[in-house]
């Protein structure tokens, strides 16, 4: 049986990353086959991209450079890591994927979503998630629960000005609107055990919906 393959995205500081992880404990105490993974990153040549795109230092890096390390890395990722899992019968969590690079790099650095869709097609062989879970927040929101959690990673995206955060958010709902059935959309503006539950109801659901679907079909 195929695996199912669930991404996770929202603009900077939307607590994901913080629900992913409960989530995944939750799985694991329930006996769920799942990977557990991120971009950039998940496995070690995509890691290294990942410090270069988000090196602080790195200010003088182009858009269009930006857009391919990402593509890069999530070949890489997606060939290394999520492809064997999904192909063993694992569900893969991923912390974004290419619904990210249509958000940040198309709409927000303006490149174009037709251009990064098509050079991320490129890199994943027209691959996508079979659910995405997006967590929807205003800028300014996302920016204070930065700059009040001291163990967040701060990052080169972090420092980029307003306007540039609520570009990301915009080309998100873009996104969402345009691949709605794949997507749902979750108010990450709330208390984190109520996004959590949330959360965590579509992505159980989700899963025995299609277990269940793949065990009729044997």
């Amino acid at each position: 049986m195929r695996g199912l393959f669930i991404t996770f995205e929202g603009p900077e500081g939307a607590g994901k990353t913080t629900v992913i992880q409960q989530l995944a404990k939750e799985l694991k105490d329930e006996g769920i086959d799942f990977v557990l993974t991120r971009e950039p990153g998940g496995i070690q040549i995509a890691e290294q991209i990942r410090s270069v795109i988000l090196d602080c230092n790195n200010t003088m890096m182009d858009a269009r450079t930006e857009a391919l390390l990402y593509a890069a890395a999530r070949r890489q990722h997606l060939v290394e890591r999520v492809i064997p899992a999904l192909e063993s019968g694992s569900i893969v969590l991923c912390d974004r994927f290419i619904d990210s690079s249509l958000a940040y790099q198309g709409y927000a650095r303006q490149i174009g979503v037709e251009e990064i869709l098509s050079i991320n097609e490129f890199a994943t062989e027209k691959r996508m998630p079979d659910l995405t879970v997006y967590f929807d927040i205003a800028p300014e929101e996302g920016l204070k629960r930065i700059t009040a959690n001291n163990k967040r990673e701060i990052n080169r995206l972090d420092q980029e000005a307003i306007d540039f955060h609520h570009r990301v958010r915009e080309g998100y709902l873009k996104v969402f609107d345009r691949f709605q059935d794949r997507f749902v959309k979750v108010n990450a503006e709330r208390e984190l055990k109520v996004v959590y539950n949330d959360v965590k109801q579509q992505v159980l659901s989700f899963i025995e919906t299609n277990v269940s679907n793949s065990e009729t079909m044997k």
